[in-house]
Protein backbone atom coordinates (compact mmCIF):
# COMPACT_ATOMS: atom_id res chain seq x y z
CA UNK A 1 0.00 0.00 0.00
CA UNK A 2 1.47 3.31 -1.02
CA UNK A 3 1.73 6.37 1.22
CA UNK A 4 -0.70 8.29 -0.97
CA UNK A 5 -3.35 5.57 -0.71
CA UNK A 6 -3.02 5.58 3.09
CA UNK A 7 -3.49 9.36 3.15
CA UNK A 8 -6.71 9.02 1.18
CA UNK A 9 -8.30 6.47 3.49
CA UNK A 10 -11.54 7.35 5.19
CA UNK A 11 -12.81 7.18 8.74
CA UNK A 12 -16.08 5.30 9.23
CA UNK A 13 -18.27 5.66 12.30
CA UNK A 14 -20.70 3.19 13.86
CA UNK A 15 -22.74 4.84 16.57
CA UNK A 16 -25.99 6.23 17.80
CA UNK A 17 -27.75 8.99 15.91
CA UNK A 18 -26.12 11.75 17.96
CA UNK A 19 -22.52 10.56 17.37
CA UNK A 20 -23.14 9.86 13.70
CA UNK A 21 -24.80 13.26 13.17
CA UNK A 22 -21.95 15.10 14.89
CA UNK A 23 -19.30 13.32 12.83
CA UNK A 24 -21.26 13.89 9.62
CA UNK A 25 -21.10 17.60 10.41
CA UNK A 26 -17.33 17.17 10.82
CA UNK A 27 -17.15 15.76 7.30
CA UNK A 28 -17.27 11.98 7.69
CA UNK A 29 -19.15 10.32 4.87
CA UNK A 30 -19.15 6.65 5.86
CA UNK A 31 -21.56 6.57 8.77
CA UNK A 32 -23.77 3.88 10.25
CA UNK A 33 -26.43 5.01 12.70
CA UNK A 34 -27.75 2.13 14.80
CA UNK A 35 -31.32 3.06 15.62
CA UNK A 36 -33.06 -0.18 16.50
CA UNK A 37 -32.26 -1.45 19.99
CA UNK A 38 -34.05 -4.67 19.16
CA UNK A 39 -31.67 -5.59 16.34
CA UNK A 40 -28.69 -3.53 17.48
CA UNK A 41 -26.13 -6.35 17.72
CA UNK A 42 -27.05 -7.65 14.26
CA UNK A 43 -26.96 -4.13 12.76
CA UNK A 44 -23.59 -3.42 14.39
CA UNK A 45 -22.10 -6.66 13.03
CA UNK A 46 -23.40 -5.86 9.54
CA UNK A 47 -22.01 -2.29 9.62
CA UNK A 48 -18.68 -3.52 10.98
CA UNK A 49 -18.45 -6.17 8.27
CA UNK A 50 -19.07 -3.53 5.59
CA UNK A 51 -16.41 -1.24 7.07
CA UNK A 52 -13.83 -4.00 7.40
CA UNK A 53 -14.30 -5.14 3.82
CA UNK A 54 -14.17 -1.62 2.36
CA UNK A 55 -10.62 -0.92 1.09
CA UNK A 56 -11.17 2.84 1.48
CA UNK A 57 -11.73 2.63 5.27
CA UNK A 58 -8.62 3.00 7.45
CA UNK A 59 -10.25 3.67 10.83
CA UNK A 60 -13.57 2.53 12.27
CA UNK A 61 -14.80 4.62 15.21
CA UNK A 62 -17.48 2.93 17.27
CA UNK A 63 -19.12 3.40 20.64
CA UNK A 64 -17.70 1.23 23.43
CA UNK A 65 -21.10 -0.24 24.21
CA UNK A 66 -21.54 -1.23 20.55
CA UNK A 67 -18.14 -2.92 20.58
CA UNK A 68 -19.35 -4.91 23.60
CA UNK A 69 -22.64 -5.87 21.89
CA UNK A 70 -20.75 -7.24 18.90
CA UNK A 71 -17.70 -8.32 20.88
CA UNK A 72 -17.24 -11.56 18.94
CA UNK A 73 -17.03 -9.73 15.61
CA UNK A 74 -14.73 -7.02 17.00
CA UNK A 75 -12.39 -9.66 18.46
CA UNK A 76 -12.37 -11.58 15.18
CA UNK A 77 -11.30 -8.53 13.20
CA UNK A 78 -8.72 -7.43 15.77
CA UNK A 79 -7.13 -10.89 15.79
CA UNK A 80 -6.97 -10.99 11.99
CA UNK A 81 -3.72 -10.48 10.17
CA UNK A 82 -4.75 -7.18 8.56
CA UNK A 83 -3.40 -3.96 10.06
CA UNK A 84 -6.15 -1.78 8.60
CA UNK A 85 -8.78 -0.75 9.36
CA UNK A 86 -8.15 -0.02 13.02
CA UNK A 87 -11.18 -0.18 15.31
CA UNK A 88 -11.22 2.66 17.83
CA UNK A 89 -13.75 2.53 20.65
CA UNK A 90 -15.01 5.85 22.02
CA UNK A 91 -17.12 6.48 25.12
CA UNK A 92 -20.82 7.20 24.81
CA UNK A 93 -22.64 10.07 26.44
CA UNK A 94 -23.15 7.75 29.42
CA UNK A 95 -19.40 7.59 30.06
CA UNK A 96 -16.69 5.02 29.64
CA UNK A 97 -16.15 1.51 30.93
CA UNK A 98 -12.42 2.11 31.43
CA UNK A 99 -11.50 3.26 34.92
CA UNK A 100 -8.29 4.88 33.62
CA UNK A 101 -8.96 6.28 30.16
CA UNK A 102 -5.45 7.71 29.76
CA UNK A 103 -3.86 4.31 30.44
CA UNK A 104 -6.29 2.63 28.04
CA UNK A 105 -5.51 4.94 25.12
CA UNK A 106 -1.74 4.82 25.85
CA UNK A 107 -1.87 1.03 25.70
CA UNK A 108 -4.02 1.18 22.56
CA UNK A 109 -1.56 3.49 20.78
CA UNK A 110 1.39 1.35 21.88
CA UNK A 111 -0.30 -1.76 20.49
CA UNK A 112 -1.41 -0.29 17.15
CA UNK A 113 1.22 2.39 16.49
CA UNK A 114 4.19 0.87 18.26
CA UNK A 115 4.91 3.84 20.51
CA UNK A 116 3.41 5.79 23.40
CA UNK A 117 1.43 8.96 23.02
CA UNK A 118 1.19 11.29 26.01
CA UNK A 119 -2.33 12.54 26.63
Amino acid sequence: MSASSIRNMEIAVIGDLELVSALRLAGLRKTYAIQSERHAAEDIRKALSECMSDPEVGVVVMLEEYAEMAGDAVSKYRQGKSVLPVIVEVPSKRGTRHPDVVAYYKQFSREYLGFDIEL
